[in-house]
Formats: C-alpha cells, sequence, structure tokens
C-alpha cells in the first residue's frame, strides 16, 4: 500500500516534507497523516463488514429450514447480538469516521486534521475493542447473547463473554467521542479562507452535525453499560427489580442514545449522496440551505422520539401519542431531503456510472426503509409489529440500503481521488446490480413474515414461514457473495494500482470541492498554504 504515497514535487514546500513520510509498518502504526488514518479506518470497517456478514450467514443458515438445523438456540442468539455489534460499531461508524478523515481536510482546504496525534489514538484503539468482542465466543458460556441492545435483565445474567462486550463498546464509544472532538475542532477552525460555514461541503455539514451527536449520546450508553456492568459484578440493582431496581429504565437509557445514533448512522451518507447527485446530474444541488437545516432539524429531533422503540412496554396513551406525533415530524426534514435530491435529477443531464448508480438505489431503496419507519412510528400498528421481522425488514433497509450503499457510492465515487486509479466501471455496475437485486430478494420476504407474526431471534419456526426464509437465505448468501466483487475492485485500484491513471477531476466540472483541484492520488501533504476560496 505504502506505493500509492506520491508526493507532489510542484508544491515549492513539498519537498522538505518528504522525509516525514515513514515507510513500512511505522507508517501505519504511528500514522497521523489523515489520509493515512482515513485509509486504515476504511480497511478495518471492511474486515469488520466481512466478519458481521459472515456472522448473518451463519444465521441465515439455521433459518433455511424449520427446525434446529445447525446451532442450538442460545449459539443462535450470539449470533444476532454479535452481528449487530459488530456491524454498528465495527463497520458502519468507523466507515464513516474513515470517509471523514480522509475527505473533511481535503474539502475544507485544511491541510491535516486538528489534532493528529489523538486521530491516531482514537483509530488504535478499534482494532483491540474488535479482538475483545470477537474472542468473547471463545469463553465460558460464549458471547453475549443479550441482543445488541444488550438489554437487562439478560445482559445482567449472562457470562463473561457481557463483560467482554461491554468493555469493546466502551472502547468503540472512546474512540467516537475523540473522533467526534477532532471533526468539530477542524471543521470549525481549519477552513480555507473564504469558505463561510454557509459554503462548506453538504458532507462537512453533515459530519459537523453528526460529531455534535456523537459527544452527546456516546456517554449515555457508557453509563448504561456501566450500570450493567455494576449490576453485573458490584452488588447495584440499577435494573433488578429485587433491589428497587427498574429493567425498563435501562430501556430508556439505551434508546436515548440509540435514537440519535441511527442518525449518525444516516447523516452522513446523506452528506455522500448530496456530493454524487450533483456531480451526475450535471447541476448544483438543489436547495443547499434547506438541506443544511433539514440536517440540523433531524439531529435535534432525534433526541425526543426514543420511546417509540418502547410502545409495547405499558407506556401510557399520552406518552404513545407524543412519541408516535413526534416520530412522524422527523419524517418532514427526511423527506425534504429526498425531494432536493430529486429536484436536482429534475431534467439534468444524467449519467449512470457507479457512483450515481449506488446514490439512486439508496435514495430508492432508504425512500422504502422510511416509509415503514413511518408504519412502525404508528402506535397501535407497533404494537401489532413489535420485535417481528418487520422491524428487521424496516432497519435494513435503512441500513444496509441506507449507510452502506452511500458508502459504497462514496467509495466509488472518491476511489480515483485515493488510489489515483479508475475503477472498473463495468464491475462497479455488476457490484451495483448484483448487491441491490440480492439485497431485496433477502429483506423484502421479511416484510410479509413480519406481518405474518414471525418474531425476530428465533432460532425455530412454524413450517407456514419456511418458503419466505428459503428465498431470504438464498439472497443473503448473494447479497455477501457479491461484496467479494467490491474488495476485488478496491484492491485492483488500490494496491495492484492497475487501471487508467485518474484525471485531478474526473467526474467533470459539476463535481464541485476542493478536494478535485489536487492530483490523484491526492498528495501525502495537501494545502501547506491554504487555497482561497472565492
Amino acid at each position: 500500500m505504502s506505493s500509492t504515497t506520491i508526493v507532489d514535487h510542484s508544491h515549492p514546500h513539498s519537498h522538505e516534507h518528504d522525509h516525514h513520510a515513514p515507510q513500512g509498518w511505522r507508517r501505519w502504526l504511528f500514522a497521523t497523516n489523515h489520509k493515512d488514518i482515513g485509509t486504515l479506518y476504511l480497511i478495518f470497517s471492511f474486515v469488520m463488514l466481512l466478519e458481521g456478514g459472515l456472522l448473518a450467514l451463519l444465521l441465515r443458515a439455521e433459518l433455511f429450514q424449520p427446525g434446529l438445523q445447525l446451532f442450538n438456540p442460545e449459539f443462535f442468539n450470539q449470533l444476532t447480538t454479535m452481528h449487530g455489534l459488530v456491524m454498528v460499531f465495527g463497520a458502519i461508524m468507523p466507515a464513516f469516521v474513515g470517509f471523514a478523515n480522509w475527505m473533511i481536510p481535503l474539502q475544507i482546504g485544511a491541510s491535516d486534521m486538528a489534532f493528529a496525534r489523538m486521530n491516531n489514538f482514537s483509530f488504535w484503539l478499534l482494532p483491540p475493542a474488535a479482538i475483545l468482542l470477537t474472542v468473547s465466543f471463545f469463553v465460558p458460556g460464549g458471547a453475549t447473547a443479550a441482543g445488541w441492545t444488550l438489554y437487562a435483565p439478560l445482559s445482567a445474567q449472562m457470562g463473561p463473554g457481557m463483560d467482554l462486550a461491554i468493555f469493546a463498546v466502551h472502547i468503540m464509544g472512546a474512540s467516537s467521542i475523540m473522533g467526534a472532538i477532532n471533526i468539530i475542532t477542524t471543521i470549525l477552525n481549519m477552513r480555507a479562507p473564504g469558505m463561510t460555514l454557509m459554503k462548506m461541503p453538504m458532507f462537512c455539514w453533515t459530519w459537523l452535525i453528526t460529531a455534535y451527536l456523537l459527544i452527546a449520546v456516546m456517554p449515555v450508553l457508557a453509563g448504561a453499560i456501566t450500570m450493567v456492568l455494576t449490576d453485573r459484578h458490584f452488588g447495584t440493582s440499577f435494573f433488578n427489580p429485587a433491589g428497587g431496581g427498574d429493567p425498563l429504565m435501562y430501556q430508556h437509557i439505551f434508546w436515548f442514545f440509540g435514537h440519535p445514533e441511527v442518525y449518525i448512522m444516516i447523516l452522513p451518507a446523506f452528506g455522500i449522496i448530496s456530493h454524487i447527485v450533483p456531480a451526475f446530474a450535471r447541476k448544483p444541488l438543489f436547495g443547499y440551505s434547506s438541506m443544511v437545516y433539514a440536517t440540523s432539524s433531524i439531529a435535534i429531533l432525534s433526541f425526543i422520539v426514543w420511546a417509540h422503540h418502547m410502545f409495547t412496554t405499558g407506556m401510557p396513551v399520552t406518552g404513545q401519542l407524543f412519541f408516535m406525533y413526534a416520530t412522524m415530524l422527523i419524517a418532514v426534514p427526511t423527506g425534504v431531503k429526498v425531494f432536493n435530491w430529486l429536484a436536482t435529477m429534475w431534467k439534468g443531464s444524467m449519467t449512470f456510472e457507479t457512483p450515481m448508480l449506488f446514490a439512486i438505489g439508496f435514495i430508492f431503496v432508504f425512500t422504502m426503509g422510511g416509509f415503514t419507519g413511518l408504519i412502525l412510528a404508528v402506535a397501535p400498528v407497533d404494537i401489532q409489529l413489535q420485535d417481528t421481522y418487520y422491524v428487521v425488514a424496516h432497519f435494513h433497509y435503512v441500513l444496509v440500503a441506507g449507510s452502506l450503499f452511500a458508502l459504497f457510492a462514496g467509495a466509488y465515487f472518491w476511489l480515483p481521488k485515493w488510489s489515483g486509479r479508475m475503477y472498473s466501471e463495468k464491475m462497479g455496475k455488476l457490484h451495483f446490480w448484483s448487491s441491490i437485486i440480492s439485497f431485496n430478494v433477502t429483506f423484502f420476504p421479511m416484510h410479509f413474515l413480519g406481518l405474518a407474526g414471525m418474531p425476530r431471534r428465533y432460532a425455530d419456526y412454524p413450517a407456514q414461514f419456511t418458503d419466505f426464509h428459503a428465498i431470504a437465505t438464498v439472497g443473503g448468501l448473494w447479497f455477501g457473495l457479491s461484496q467479494l466483487i467490491f474488495l476485488y475492485i478496491v484492491l485492483r485500484a488500490w494496491a495492484f494500482n492497475k487501471g487508467e491513471p485518474a484525471p485531478a477531476n474526473p467526474w467533470g466540472e459539476h463535481a464541485e470541492g476542493l478536494e478535485w483541484t489536487v492530483a490523484s492520488p491526492a498528495p501525502f501533504h495537501t494545502f501547506e498554504t491554504p487555497p482561497v476560496v472565492k
């Protein structure tokens, strides 16, 4: 990988910094360059995506037919829980932080992130946390099986695997908080002269707002799991009714973190899509300022909707009504974003390269996921669908076809800038069509399973659900294998340096932003003299 470091000698100052790019393992272990750290995050998140995907395929293999095929129910629940934890904290969140590290300094004309050594530290916390999480399968009693939400009282009764999960989530949370502080400081203090906040690229806006969300809610999660830890080992009874505690309190605290967390995983995706759609529609983004205000509104509203996850917990009707209406309200700014993307495409001279295909796929499938969320917001309907496969279908439409497809779109969009090589367009399109078809084959049948009453997290089921489960399993295997195409495409451009050499801006004049003014691949040090934004 070190072959991708090309120092641009055209800058009068750059040659004196050449010797600061250490070679070999030192370059990566002691990395303080935002591009190298971004690369580390992206590699780590892809490895975790493969691990989480493997756990999901084991789940689907068990569910292919009714009856217990491969695993006992305890191990099945460990797989479910670990799949969720690995995907949320190991794959999706670090991937967006990787994008932030790579792109924010390039987009705002900064030479690097504000706190370069803290940046290094926040990355290197992640691999030990991932190892802790993964080895928990091998301790007595196995990994935690309390669901990725780690609900008490189950989480208070698990074996040592639960403690490993708590420590792992703590460490990942610390990493997220440090990353967020770094991003806020960089964006607020290091923008190029002339770049006011309202001239800033949308990706920087969405990440600025996301970083504030992270700082607000990560400590809440830390508090919840610390209380679980002290309930388990130190005789407290926060969530133990026998000692005057309340397991429902855990749900309130968890979802007060959990709902903003959902937007932490989707707002940066909105930012990526807001760069790609204008570039390939050959038009400026429609309604830039309304996009900024919509993003802020989503972030603020995300704090007052948490208990829509708890309609079945005996909440008073007044409470149900409040959370129902608040949840419906959050659909308004989200709808504004979708409208703006469609208006940007309207009468544009669109072309359909891979980034644009993923962006349009994102808009289409994410909107479907949004609608099923709106259906679940209706309290009496949610009481029927709570904890069924309908909910599984809903959040995979939002998180896979939302966050993951946006990450793919961004990866294809910026890969020429990262690697200096154009990816294979034919392979990219194959990856897109294979992914979107197999995704829908996997998760669309789950809506029907849920409407018919199939509960989630069950290792066995009655025979009437067999067909939909079998279809979903085949789709899941197909979707998993499709991601190997992506791995091949990235390795070909990035590691093996194959493909056409990329120009500074491969996408034409409507791909706006300072990142397209520097050479491809982006030199190790960029913007040592800040550009002036007119």
